[in-house]
């Protein structure tokens, strides 16, 4: 078989980087699930209308079929196109399917969190694949659902991520803001097109705000002095509830105070409060975040790792009120969504944490000689029976090679099985701690390798 091809924009971590990827998916979940959040898990396909109802057809969904497909698979051509199917490219979508099809049988409001692959045809580069994990929180209510979920939910992922720095990983800062506010800000100017108005200051970190002052007048009609408005709007940003006076004093210097605006700003006010009390430093206000997808209607939020802004938000999500809905019952939410991938990326590429090692084993039991293989290989049982990971050495070569083949793969200990003497005795077990060279007579029934070498560990890279 000749040398495969590789893939761009699938990443595959060697067993290193698997460690540390499974790292911070454990933490993830057991925070999500201290906070009650059950775990699902939905399908990898939906309806390619579904997929592309909301507006999503930025995202380039990649469709399924069969390589063999024809007529009698699905009926006439036409019937078959109704039927097609994409891979998801996020985890709301399926959500709110889920939501809908099993609402009677759920418990609201419904807190869930999902930890999947997701699949997006866009053009890898640095942090973005076209297939990568992606963990989602979301709290859904029947009807309605009370504001203080947009509190708790930045709180949560706040919390979740902040238990990843004792292993290296760096700060993070949650970047909030209230759709509510921007709306009421650019209806009070005159500007309608508000969603279109948030398209193109959602792109001020990509392209400028000279250039976002320019599409505001050409594209979405706005005057000089409107979008100099929203521009003014954009850069107002803090951590705490100063934040919302100097909003309501730029909006009372352009006469665009209304209703929306203010309650949009009682709303950010009260999550930046409550941040302030539980995570001081982490949440902040930052009337730029647009976040471009027309089904948010509140509390919207991107994340970013400090010192690591130009990989862009690792962490996003917010409120809406519409995106499921039957006709007659609609369901509420927020949510929020991390790019597990990327973010593994970035630990990885740029040395910021390591694994202990690449495999699981504690112990490696060496053998004498093939005679004797089955020896070790109770050695093994017994350890494994008490929870300690285990492998024997694949062949009976020199103690020396046995020892180099354990260290080549991060095996902090070597047992090595006593056998009988000339008088028909066995000697004593011994184990060898091969970074110290310490080694010492031990028995399998009884002896465990120190906890911190049990398992693999992730830790900061200079202490790996």
């Amino acid at each position: 078989m000749a040398r495969p091809t590789p893939l761009s924009g699938f990443p595959e971590w060697l067993p290193d980087g698997r460690v540390v990827e499974q790292h911070v998916l454990d933490t993830l979940r057991r925070t999500f699930e201290l906070h009650g959040f059950a775990g699902i898990e939905t399908r990898a396909v939906e309806p390619l209308d579904q997929l592309l109802r909301k507006g999503e057809t930025s995202k380039e969904v990649y469709v399924l079929r069969r390589l063999q497909e024809d007529e009698s698979d699905g009926g006439a051509p036409a019937d078959r196109s109704e039927k097609q199917l994409g891979l998801h490219f996020d985890l709301t979508v399926p959500f709110a399917r889920y939501v809908l099809e099993n609402a009677g049988r759920l418990a609201f409001p419904f807190k869930r969190y999902q930890i999947q692959k997701v699949w997006r045809g866009e053009r890898p580069q640095d942090g973005r694949f076209r297939e990568f994990v992606q963990a989602d929180i979301d709290v859904v209510g029947a009807g309605e659902l009370p504001y203080h979920y947009e509190v708790e939910l930045p709180l949560v992922m706040a919390e979740a991520l902040g238990a990843l720095r004792e292993v290296g990983v760096p700060e993070v800062r949650i970047l909030v803001n209230n759709r509510k506010v921007a709306e009421g800000f650019y209806r009070g100017l005159g500007l309608e097109d508000v969603e279109g108005v948030l398209r193109q200051v959602d792109k001020l970190d990509k392209i400028g705000p000279d250039a976002v002052g320019e599409l505001l007048q050409t594209e979405q009609g706005a005057t000089a002095e409107q979008a100099k408005a929203c521009l003014e709007l954009a850069a107002i940003s803090g951590d705490d509830v100063g934040v919302v006076d100097r909003v309501r004093a730029l909006a009372g210097s352009y006469d665009a105070v209304t209703e929306l605006l203010e309650t949009g700003l009682a709303e950010l006010g009260s999550l930046v409060e409550a941040a302030a009390r539980r995570a001081p430093g982490v949440v902040v206000a930052d009337l730029k975040i647009a976040r471009g997808l027309d089904y948010y209607t509140g509390s919207v939020y991107e994340t970013v790792l400090v010192g690591h802004e130009q990989l862009g938000s690792i962490c996003s999500g917010g409120r809406y009120d519409t995106l499921a809905s039957d006709g007659k019952n609609t369901y509420p939410g927020v949510g929020l969504s991390i790019g597990v991938s990327r973010l593994v990326s970035r630990l990885l590429s740029a040395g910021l944490v390591a694994a202990t090692r690449g495999v699981p084993t504690a112990v490696l039991v060496a053998v004498t000689d093939e005679e004797h293989r089955a020896q070790s290989d109770a050695v093994a049982a017994a350890l494994r029976a008490r929870g300690v990971p285990v492998d024997v050495a694949p062949t009976a070569a020199k103690f020396g090679k046995q020892i180099k083949f354990a260290d080549r793969r991060g095996i902090p200990f070597v047992w090595f099985p006593g056998l009988p003497g000339d008088d028909g005795s066995a000697g004593p077990d011994q184990v060898k701690d091969i970074r110290s060279g310490e080694q010492v007579d031990a028995d399998a029934a009884t002896w465990a390798p120190p906890a911190q070498d049990l398992f693999p560990r992730v830790v900061p890279a200079a202490a790996g």
